[in-house]
């Protein structure tokens, strides 16, 4: 019997071979648009930029901006009164007045029974006003006092009067005055005026208006110091003044 011959499956050359699958040309999810080409994904795909916060701007605090401002108007306060000050010096010339003790009488200088010492004074004053164009109004409120050695002898005041244009004014005035447990002060008086010189101070305290042509001022004072020294404190006898030096500034 004849062998049973095998029959092998022979692939035919000219087929073609199967391809492999490849990815989708359209990825999932998405569709064709009308030109061929995918629509784009939903959601779309952006790129992301890293974000650095910004450093916020430096403040300044309350105080330093008060402070700043604070200087500011300082200098634009003292800005404006140099101007003002330069324009009166240069228009109205102010100069300082002059004053000076011309005499002194003693009518009364007596120790009472209860040691306390009486004192009247007649003092002659000379107040000078040097300006052309600055008027001196003197205000009520003023007081005067004449002083040895710590211890206040005798005061009183000025009168109301105007002081006009380069003009010189004579005052006489009266200072009364009392102090208590003035034994000890008069033993003192006493032994000085045996060396014919006895240190006296005359202060006076004047508040003032000043007159700039029509305009006038605020009020001032006139703050007089004048240092004497007299011969003698005996009563109703000529005194001799051997020393009359006076000083002058005023404030608001």
């Amino acid at each position: 019997m004849a062998d049973h011959q095998r029959i092998h499956p022979v692939q035919d050359p000219e087929a073609v071979a199967p391809q492999t699958p490849t990815a989708p040309l359209v990825p999932r999810g998405s569709s064709l648009s009308d030109k061929g080409d995918p629509t784009e994904q939903y959601p779309p795909f952006r790129r992301t930029i890293p974000y650095a916060p910004l450093k916020p701007p430096p403040r300044r605090s309350c105080w330093r901006k008060c402070f700043c401002w604070t200087i500011f108007l300082l200098l634009l306060l003292i800005l404006i009164l140099g101007i003002l000050a330069a324009i009166i010096y240069f228009v109205f010339q102010p100069k300082i007045p002059k004053y000076s003790v011309d005499a002194m009488r003693i009518t009364e200088f007596n120790l009472g029974n209860d040691n306390s010492l009486s004192a009247a004074f007649n003092v002659n004053i000379t107040a000078r006003n040097p300006n052309k164009k600055i008027g001196i109004y003197y205000e009520g409120g003023s007081h005067l006092s004449v002083w040895y050695t710590g211890t206040k002898l005798c005061e009183g005041s000025l009168p109301k009067f105007y002081q006009g244009h380069r003009n010189t004014t004579l005052l006489n005035l009266t200072l009364t005055g009392q102090t208590r447990d003035a034994n000890g002060l008069l033993e003192s008086l006493q032994a000085q005026q045996q060396t014919g010189n006895i240190p006296l101070r005359l202060r006076a305290k004047v508040p003032v208006r000043l007159k700039l042509g029509k305009l006038k001022l605020m009020k001032w004072k006139f703050l007089v110091r004048c240092r004497l020294a007299v011969d003698t404190l005996s009563t109703d006898n000529v005194i001799r003044i051997r020393e009359n030096n006076c000083k002058f500034r005023f404030r608001l």
